[in-house]
């Protein structure tokens, strides 16, 4: 099946220059300091893997860490190997494998549709505001979508009769999947397949052992992880995790971080509601939401109607397959459905490029309106926030305005993509390279391993972080463990923090809570340095606000104890 009103491709100078300012778009998230909490904590977890050479044993907070696998950690150290533990460093692998996912995008859109809806697609992935968020807000999902459509398209050459590799290739990227996520990624990738194969009268392929043998070749693929699991903590029944004893990390990977959390029932739990990823997504795909979300209804009437009205069936298979696992999960965070962004982008493409010319025209003009709203709010929040170069932030918004104006003035196809991306431009640039950090600087522990470092007298000996109570905490001791260039260590107790300030005294950062609760239990305290610290991830009026912000922090201390 073809576009029914599809046109000629985008120019080649035209397609590349807009994946230009795609890219360096989501380049701009590498300028801002890591953000609290987990990308801080994965970013620690990956800074000891590369300092100690164990590649192994996971450790955070000093212990043992048993949550998510090993594979972005692996990539993250053997990055702080080669280019120094940095901000760049930690990020910079995620956006290579967000640009992989682009280009895997482009080439399965390809595989069976026009040119055109191929460079839509790409440009849609570009663009989507929380793609754009999680490569400033790295964890595990921009490496998921590329070891999530990658597998999908070299399977689907597999199914149109390609060679092995792509079925070795396929199965490679499976098991680094697996090792990124756990079993669930199985969904995103396979749903899509069995559902096309089931709508197209190919439900034979299910029979074929060629698909079986790749199930064998992603789960071998997978035996590094297993080891690396087994070894820590397999073989040490008496290690206490979860506050319990004889955990198995192999029945972690397998059952309980995975079918656990989804049920609710493991050690660590969420709050589901099944609502949740409906109105997310409505944000999370900005721009391009609407048109998503009537390109997958236009599938499903035609499918209610008996209707192939697609040329496949894996993107809405996999694409809604992800969508209703999460949103029945007991556990849900806004950013797990970015793994299944590049089949949105295929849909919402697909959507775009069969619309009529006139729909076509309607179109352009509705997301441009949307468009502008966007541009307006985000002039009002810098005006709101007042962050320190102001000026140089509305200069960036109003010359990206014009230029995307002036360049992009009918209303076609182009146009719409065109100002879609000055619009991204206009929104990610501002808070990449303005708001960000602003904000980051209210992160109390990366200003105060800043501040350390940049002290003689300071930046030369080990800190003690005094944390009191078990778990991996929180709060904004991961970024001074992180930033930090002399060693760290976590104290979680009264009894060792005694133990250790027998040898002379030590610097300790802490809450000003935690640092007046010792000076009432005893110990001799000097402090060096108060920073103010704010939980950025959770933005509120009263924080944005300079009039009222203060109310709104909370003091870290860098203290002598004695």
């Amino acid at each position: 099946m073809t576009d029914v009103y599809s046109s000629s491709p985008i120019s080649d100078r035209w397609f590349y220059a807009l994946v230009a300012a795609g890219v360096f778009l989501n380049a701009t998230g590498l300028f801002p300091p890591i953000l609290e909490p987990d990308g801080a904590l994965y970013a620690t977890i990956a800074k000891t893997m590369a300092q100690s050479g164990d590649f192994v044993n996971l450790y955070a907070v000093g212990s043992d860490w048993l949550d998510k696998p090993h594979f972005p950690f692996w990539v993250a150290a053997i990055s702080f190997r080669i280019f120094g533990i940095n901000t760049f460093a930690y990020k910079f692998p995620a956006l290579l494998f967000f640009l992989g996912s682009v280009l895997y995008t482009y080439q399965f859109t390809r595989l069976i549709y026009s040119k055109l809806t191929a460079q839509v697609a790409t440009l849609v992935l570009l663009t989507a505001f929380h793609g754009v968020l999680s490569n400033s807000d790295v964890r595990a999902e921009p490496y998921l979508m590329l070891l999530i459509i990658g597998p999908v398209y070299h399977f689907y050459h597999v199914f149109l009769g390609a060679r092995f590799y792509h079925l070795l290739l396929g199965s490679f990227l499976t098991g680094c999947a697996l090792m990124t996520k756990g079993v669930f990624v199985l969904v995103p990738i396979g749903a899509g397949l069995m559902l096309h194969w089931l709508l197209t009268g190919h439900w034979r392929e299910l029979l074929k052992g060629r698909w079986y043998v790749a199930i064998v070749l992603s789960f071998a693929f997978t035996l590094p992880e297993i080891y690396c699991l087994y070894q820590q903590f397999d073989l040490h029944p008496e290690k206490i995790i979860f506050d319990k004893t004889d955990v198995s990390g192999v029945r972690f990977f397998f059952w309980d971080s995975q079918f656990g959390r989804f049920f609710n029932t493991g050690p660590i739990k969420g709050e589901g509601d099944p609502f949740f990823f409906v109105h997310t997504l409505l944000w999370a795909f900005l721009p391009w939401s609407l048109p998503l979300y009537l390109g997958i209804g236009k599938a499903l009437i035609g499918l209610a109607k008996r209707k192939l009205i697609l040329p496949e069936y894996v993107s809405p298979g996999s694409g809604l397959a992800t969508f209703l696992l999460f949103s029945l999960s007991g556990f849900q965070l806004p950013h797990y459905l970015n793994i299944v962004f590049p089949f949105y982008a295929v849909l919402t493409a697909q959507f775009l490029v069969t619309l009529t010319p006139l729909a076509l025209r309607r179109w352009t003009i509705g997301q441009t309106s949307i468009g502008l709203l966007l541009i307006i709010l985000m002039a009002a929040l810098l005006w709101l926030v007042q962050p320190n170069q102001l000026g140089s932030a509305l200069s960036w918004l109003v010359v990206i305005t014009f230029i995307f104006s002036a360049l992009f003035r009918q209303n076609n196809l182009l146009s719409l993509m065109g100002r879609m991306v000055g619009t991204m431009l206009v929104l990610g640039g501002s808070l990449n390279l303005f708001l960000y950090p602003t904000f980051l600087q209210y992160q109390a522990g990366m200003a105060g391993a800043d501040y350390v470092n940049t002290q003689p007298s300071l930046s030369k000996k080990p800190t003690v972080l005094y944390e009191p109570g078990t778990g991996n905490g929180g709060g904004s001791f991961w970024t001074y463990e992180f930033y930090a260039n002399a060693p760290t260590h976590y104290t979680r107790t009264d009894s060792a923090l005694r133990a250790q300030i027998q040898s002379g005294p030590k610097q300790v950062f802490t809450t000003a809570e935690y640092a007046d609760s010792l000076s009432a239990r005893g110990f001799t305290t000097h402090t060096l340095a108060v920073f103010p610290y704010y939980h950025v991830s959770q933005l509120t009026y009263p924080f944005l606000n300079p009039a009222t912000r203060s109310k709104t922090l909370l003091p870290y201390v860098l203290t002598e104890v004695r």
